[in-house]
């Protein structure tokens, strides 16, 4: 998802007065000076979103990070990198949508296969008191104990290894030290990048006691993948899965991030099709061979964001909630197989 980055850039160039605004009414007090990105206010039981932390920055200060290339004692030296590890700029898209044989669809499930065990290591983490700086640290550990490159590393300059979004963030959060709070929802981004290809998967979990609202929240968005992923198949038009989703989420209250796309993968972190979780006319049908991934996040309000000082943060503009869960997965001849299930 990190390639919808720069489509959403000039909702930063409105974020201070935003956010001012916003945080005047939440009588947040801003810390200009931290070692923590985030801080987190709790909401009223009142509140129309339910009972949670919202979280917001610590700065209203630009912050982006500068691409880094990771040293050798962060990924061993014997772990294959990615083209853009070293300067931080990924290929330019191709306009094709690839068509993968069968030995890089298998490659794609060794990746993917990692993927699926790194993030289910994250989720077995998720707890009251828990950072998600903590949580980042033993999935990059793990990653590269599978001689795999955590894909979001130095992505266009992420300075992290996985994107962790909490409550109200939509997506990309870079973790921090921020512990995790009784009542949070957190969504957990993995990709991997292994022997030439990569393989992407998210889901959101719940910290201890999430109200019934948010529980609600999460369970949607995780059915929503899931009958998107049903609808799929060989001939089956691209814009099947926006209104599949769409059908479903609309009647619960639910709005659809329109910003933020699914894509195709494989060599490349990102590249085509582009993959709308809303209803869409976009053109194109699936093939056999092809491999994107689905990731619908729902959101609580409005599903407009606002992007962070650090450039890559994305909040919702009420405050409301939302989820996230993905899949990758590639077309077969009679069907969709997920590669990261």
């Amino acid at each position: 998802m990190l390639a919808q980055q720069q489509s959403i850039a000039f909702i930063g160039r409105c974020f201070q007065q935003q956010w001012r605004r916003s945080l005047t009414t939440s009588q947040v007090q801003l810390q200009p000076r931290t070692s923590a990105r985030s801080m987190s206010r709790k909401h009223g039981s009142n509140s129309a979103f339910g009972l949670y932390s919202r979280v917001v920055p610590r700065s209203l200060v630009s912050s982006k990070p500068l691409p880094k290339e990771p040293s050798f004692e962060c990924v061993p030296a014997h772990i294959e990198r990615p083209p853009y590890a070293k300067s931080g700029s990924p290929p330019t898209w191709d306009t094709d949508i690839p068509i993968l044989t069968a030995h890089e669809i298998e490659q794609m499930r060794d990746a993917s296969a990692i993927a699926r065990d790194a993030l289910a290591l994250g989720g077995s983490m998720v707890q009251a008191g828990q950072t998600t700086a903590a949580i980042d640290n033993e999935i990059h550990k793990f990653i590269v104990s599978q001689s795999a490159y955590p894909s979001c590393l130095n992505y266009m300059g992420f300075p992290k290894s996985v994107c962790t979004s909490v409550n109200n963030v939509i997506a990309h959060g870079i973790p921090d030290q921020r512990p995790l709070e009784d009542g949070d929802i957190i969504n957990i981004d993995v990709t991997v990048y292994k022997r030439g290809y990569h393989g992407d998967t998210s889901a959101t979990f719940g910290v201890g006691h999430v109200d019934a609202i948010g529980a609600r929240l999460i369970s949607a968005t995780q059915e929503s993948l899931e009958l998107a992923i049903q609808a799929c198949g060989p001939g089956v038009p691209f814009s099947r899965i926006g209104e599949t989703i769409e059908s479903f989420a609309a009647p619960l209250g639910y709005s659809i991030s329109a910003d933020l796309t699914g894509h195709g993968l494989g060599r490349n972190f990102h590249q085509n099709p582009l993959i709308y979780h809303h209803q869409n006319d976009e053109p194109g049908e699936m093939r056999p061979g092809m491999a994107f991934t689905i990731e619908p996040i729902l959101c609580q309000g409005v599903a407009a964001g606002i992007q962070w000082p650090d450039g890559w943060t994305i909040s919702t503009e009420d405050g409301g909630r939302s989820a996230q869960f993905e899949h990758t997965v590639v077309v077969t001849s009679t069907g969709i197989e997920v590669l990261t299930a």
